[in-house]
């Protein structure tokens, strides 16, 4: 028995070799000589610089534009006179207050690595509760969006914002 096992290892490797190196014997002959690949460098054309404004926009700017909207569109109090810009300063101080104290990071934003603002509006009731929450500009970020929106709801009651709408930012930077 030994003997026919030791017989059929063998016939077994002798037929496997043959099988691997068939086309290494048949197929022996070199490849025909090609000529070798040439590469160069180019410098590109120089285009003139652009007069135009930057395609990209910094959203992420802590300095507000400069543009004042005229007084009559400035957001009213419920008793009709428009707000002075300090009072209007005060309140989105005090918006911004009460909301860092809501914001939490994610702690999956945390560990991807994820930082971003988000702008959101908030819209209020005339009895001082958020009645809608939206997305100004987005951070890129799902998660920290849907964070930064969590957090306005849970602001609760802001009574001494007289403003229907505000736009604050939440910014989420890892330290």
């Amino acid at each position: 028995m030994p003997s026919r096992l030791i017989l059929a290892l063998a016939l077994s490797l002798v037929l496997h070799a043959v099988v691997l190196f068939w086309d290494a014997v048949r197929f022996a002959a070199p490849p025909a000589a090609q000529p070798p690949l040439a590469a160069s460098l180019r410098l590109p054309a120089k285009t003139p610089p652009r007069a135009e404004a930057p395609l990209l926009k910094d959203t992420l700017s802590a300095d507000p534009p400069t543009v004042k909207p005229p007084p009559a569109t400035r957001p009213a109090t419920s008793a009709g006179p428009p707000l002075s810009e300090a009072a209007a300063k005060r309140q989105v101080e005090a918006a911004k207050r009460k909301l860092s104290q809501h914001v939490y990071y994610p702690p999956d934003a945390v560990a991807r690595g994820l930082e971003g603002e988000v702008r959101l509006l908030l819209r209020v009731s005339d009895d001082g509760h958020i009645s809608d929450v939206s997305i100004a500009a987005s951070s890129g970020h799902a998660i920290l969006d849907q964070a930064a929106v969590k957090a306005a709801y849970a602001m609760g009651k802001v009574t001494w914002v007289h403003s229907r709408e505000l736009i604050l930012p939440v910014v989420f930077r890892l330290e």
